[in-house]
């Protein structure tokens, strides 16, 4: 047996001899357990059973088999060309352990009738453990990764080997599965479509399997992002849930699973298409790694998650450059004296960060051409795009470009020259068109090293600092060209390779995934990518609750959250200035505007707003993040305090009319009772429009414990948002 501890979690494991490994307890932290308690915590969670043990609930293990008396999703499916090897029956052969801080070991002597040798118990702080498990009759081997983060969050990973010299083996599944108690009896995933991503929706656990498939070939804009259980109600602040997410950027499945017998389950793998993966003798696949993590409130469990992410050495730190993306300003029409006047307002107001978007390489005047003819378009850009990065650099910014390097256009050089290189299931006809455009087969190396070298010579010669890097379509019939097998997997990787060479090549290049906006959202793209677009939406009011759900997975230094344009380009919404920019603040800030249609007057309202994130994005990218529905849940709160619970600041927002006005009392959580904290709105760039302030908003002095009964709520049109400051005081 095995307990490590982390950031108030237990993860407690039964490495059997001759067995499969389970996890007997995920939870809170139960403290230091003596041997035999540790023990006696595994003997309790056994069922009766009258005759057999079949009889009874069969105890789910970190890789369900049918061959265990398992009766629900398998963990392990798949088969011999003859149709034998489909009833694996794996055991334990050794263990390894690693871990960097002290581990305890110690044996336990177990009652006669149910162990005839003593039992080992390791203990510590987070740790990981490989188990190394095979089946001689179907020759297979499979190595178990488990590991618990110092932050509290728990990973597995699995791979399978065929170890059979001449045979090869089918696998259509190979899936992790963690326990969940039956008082989880509430389910939290999301779904959505473009423009409308990370849709939250909440359903009772019933018998039988809630089982959510992504088959887009990407992450893909209805993907249940990490899947919660918990009690029914749990909340933002309080209520325990558990937590699963396949960190997977293609066909990915997971689930919640309660049987008959009174076990619940929650688990997760890729999804593998037919065929997909077939093993030669000693070939192995690698499946994703799955995150699972429990905790006192989605608040907990999201910050748990971010203090992860700014450990990886991918994180690109929190002094984010404030940008300019020219999409929305000037589309396809390239012209170098606008895109002049665009940087010089740019630099004016405070802005680090230029990017040129799509529209500037070979024949490409819109978006049914041109995708793969990775030249500067010589038409266009006689001198290439020189003059124009120069100037900007000038100015003292950043350049960023534009990319989709995976897609084709069937109208291209590079389609008429090489069909060949066109992921396809069929060898007489490519699959349907999806914006006028194909998939590169990247799985075949001479494509792979053209993508390479052509992204590669952009960067060398421009000196480009950031790609925005899209992926506007799902992979339909992705067969690996003439053999017609299915390649989301390979090509899935093939990305990530791609993505790491680029960088390794040229350090300090950023990346951002965009894919069609938030299609592309997932804890393994964040060890690749350094930014994500989370969507073409850019309404401030979709986008309330579009960063707020991907703030349960994204760090807010890893969120592309922009200022929009007055009429939303995707939903004909009007929206003021301040509301643009007040929802804007939570994340890396940037603008997808037009900056020459801008008053000189929300000029200066721009630059307020540049200058406040400027001077506070130390704080506003590092802190933890806090969310509530506040009244009847016509206001949401949302915010970020420091570490130290030194400082905070919130955005109250009105999402819609109430039948209240005003709404009662708002709770400022986070800060500590005993400490003293002045507490002001800050009216930055003038402030919401139709605002009526309470007397307390011109600053007042309160305790911790006091911040946590509240303030009164200000009188708030819909659709404003008002910035709420708190800072320590001395005594």
């Amino acid at each position: 047996m095995a307990h490590l501890r982390a950031a108030g979690v237990s993860l407690i494991v039964e490495l059997p001899n001759h067995g499969t490994p389970a996890v007997a307890y995920w939870g809170k932290d139960v403290g230091e357990l003596s041997p035999s308690a540790l023990y006696a915590l595994c003997q309790a969670r056994l069922a009766p059973f009258e005759k057999d043990p079949l009889d009874s609930s069969v105890r789910p293990s970190l890789i369900n088999l049918a061959s265990d008396g398992w009766m629900g999703r398998p963990g392990l499916v798949g088969h011999r060309p003859d149709g034998s090897g489909w009833a694996p029956r794996l055991r334990i052969r050794s263990v390894e352990l690693t871990s960097d801080t002290g581990i305890k070991a110690d044996t336990v002597e177990p009652k006669p009738e149910t162990q005839d040798s003593p039992i080992s118990v390791i203990s510590g702080g987070p740790a990981q453990i490989i188990c190394h498990l095979d089946d001689e009759e179907t020759q297979l081997a499979v190595d178990l990764t488990l590991e618990l983060l110092p932050q509290g969050l728990a990973r597995f990973r699995a791979s399978c080997t065929n170890i059979d010299p001449a045979r090869h083996y089918t696998l259509e599944e190979l899936s992790i599965t963690l326990p969940l108690p039956l008082e989880a009896d509430e389910i939290l995933d999301f779904s959505g479509r473009w423009g409308n991503e990370r849709y939250p929706q909440r359903s009772q656990v019933k018998l039988g399997c809630h089982l959510r498939e992504g088959r887009h070939g990407r992450a893909g804009f209805d993907s249940p992002m990490m899947m919660f259980c918990g009690s029914r109600g749990f909340s933002f602040e309080r209520g325990q849930v558990w937590g699963l997410h396949v960190a997977h950027s293609g066909n990915h499945r997971s689930w919640i699973e309660r049987l008959p017998s009174g076990v619940q389950v929650i688990g997760g793998g890729e999804l593998l298409l037919p065929g997909e993966m077939v093993l030669a003798p000693h070939e192995a696949y690698d499946s994703p790694w799955i995150y699972a993590q429990t905790a006192d409130g989605l608040d907990n469990a999201a910050r748990a998650i971010h203090r992860w992410e700014r450990t990886l050495t991918s994180h690109p730190g929190i002094d984010r450059p404030v940008s300019l993306n020219v999409w929305e300003a000037v589309y396809f029409n390239h012209d170098l004296d606008v895109l002049k006047r665009l940087a010089n307002r740019a630099s004016k107001i405070g802005i680090e960060r230029f990017i040129l978007d799509d529209g500037w390489f070979r024949g490409r005047r819109d978006e049914r051409s041109s995708l793969g003819d990775w030249e500067v378009d010589p038409d266009i850009w006689p001198d290439g795009l020189h003059p124009l990065v120069n100037y900007v650099r000038d100015r003292g910014m950043q350049f960023g470009l534009w990319i989709e390097p995976e897609m084709v256009s069937t109208d291209s050089e590079l389609a008429r020259n090489h069909p060949e290189w066109i992921l396809r299931a069929r060898s007489d006809s490519l699959p349907i068109e999806q914006r006028y455009q194909q998939v590169l087969n990247l799985t075949l190396p001479e494509v792979w090293e053209y993508v390479r070298s052509r992204m590669d010579a952009l960067i060398t010669e421009y000196q480009i600092e950031y790609l925005k890097w899209d992926h506007n379509r799902d992979l339909v019939d992705a067969g690996n060209g003439s053999a017609g097998r299915a390649a989301v997997h390979e090509q899935t990787l093939a990305c990530y390779r791609l993505m790491d060479r680029l960088r390794a090549d040229h350090p300090g290049l950023e990346i951002e995934s965009c894919s069609s906006g938030g299609g592309r959202v997932d804890l393994e793209m964040v060890q690749h990518a350094q930014r994500f677009w989370l969507s073409d939406c850019i309404d401030p009011l979709e986008r309330q609750h579009i960063q707020r759900w991907s703030s349960q997975l994204l760090a807010p230094e890893l969120m592309g959250t922009h200022i929009a344009s007055e009429h939303s380009h995707t939903t004909g919404r009007v929206s003021d200035l301040s509301f643009r920019a007040a929802t804007a603040l939570w994340g890396h800030l940037g603008f997808e505007l037009d900056l020459l249609s801008v008053s000189d007057e929300d000029l200066e309202s721009l630059a307020d707003w540049v200058a406040f994130y400027r001077d506070n994005r130390g704080f506003l990218l590092a802190g933890d993040v806090v969310r509530r529905d506040v009244a009847d849940g016509s206001l949401w709160l949302n915010g970020v305090v420091s570490p130290g619970r030194d400082r905070a600041l919130f955005a109250l927002t009105s999402m819609f009319r109430s039948p209240m006005s005003p709404r009662g009392m708002i709770s400022l959580p986070g800060l500590e009772p005993g400490r003293s904290y002045k507490v002001e709105t800050l009216l930055i760039g003038g402030g919401p429009n139709g605002l009526f302030l309470p007397p307390w908003a011109e600053g007042i002095v309160m305790d911790g414990a006091a911040l946590d009964i509240g303030v009164h709520t200000p009188k708030l049109m819909p659709e404003q948002s008002l910035v709420i400051s708190v800072q320590e005081v001395s005594r």
